[in-house]
């Protein structure tokens, strides 16, 4: 990814200042085009920055390969989450806080760059997908993000046909150990959202930035 990535923002340029940042991550084989709508169901206090991945993907882009593809590593991963790190630490001065939507592997992106420096971001939220495995890759400061116990959403239908069970155990485990966990299930929604998801999403964000700032002045 360079580091001016391609972003759909919800403002222009000059309203963006001292507004809380929402950065939202589309899933494997979408664009920053696919989650954008979102933008206008969510508390109308954030600014949304929808970011598109840097490989191409069917018709599409990802933030990293498959697991199942070859080319797949946590090298991989952290590649793509330390671009996305490079372009907010342009932008994340100008907002007075940071949180991150991702939604299937853009989930693992949010999670990835919270488990990279816990301390830069209000609040997380990931739709229908997981976090990565480790492997031991020191990017991931898991112990620090254990330490802080930042607020996370998490929202999933358990008959989800594409998200593997081994990596939704493994998600569930480091959720518990590490987080703040607000954890929905839906039906019906499969690999998917609905309305009632964002209407969640909304209240979450609302109650853990909007306010939790407000308390802190």
């Amino acid at each position: 990814m360079s580091e001016n990535p391609t972003v759909l923002w919800s403002r222009p340029e000059n309203e963006r200042p001292g507004t809380p940042l929402l950065v939202v991550f589309h899933g494997y084989g979408a664009d920053e085009a696919d989650l954008f709508s979102l933008a206008t169901q969510l508390p109308d206090n954030f600014t949304v920055a929808s970011v598109r991945a840097p490989l191409q993907a069917g018709p599409g882009y990802a933030w990293f390969p498959l697991r199942n593809d070859l080319s797949y590593s946590v090298a991989a991963v952290t590649e793509a989450a330390a671009a996305v790190e490079l372009w907010l630490d342009g932008v994340r001065a100008e907002h007075s806080s940071v949180s991150l939507l991702g939604f299937s592997q853009g989930m693992c992106m949010a999670t990835s760059l919270l488990r990279h420096r816990p301390a830069d971001y209000a609040a997380v939220v990931g739709l229908s997908g997981f976090v990565v495995d480790a492997d031991g890759d020191p990017f991931f400061d898991d112990a620090a993000v254990a330490a802080l116990k930042p607020e996370v959403f998490w929202g999933r239908d358990q008959a989800d046909p594409v998200v593997p069970e081994f990596a939704i155990e493994l998600t569930n485990t480091w959720m518990h150990a590490n987080v703040k966990l607000t954890k929905v299930l839906y039906t019906g929604i499969l690999h998917g959202i609905n309305a009632q998801e964002i209407g969640h999403v909304g209240e979450f964000l609302q109650y853990k930035v909007l306010n939790a700032s407000l308390d802190a002045k």
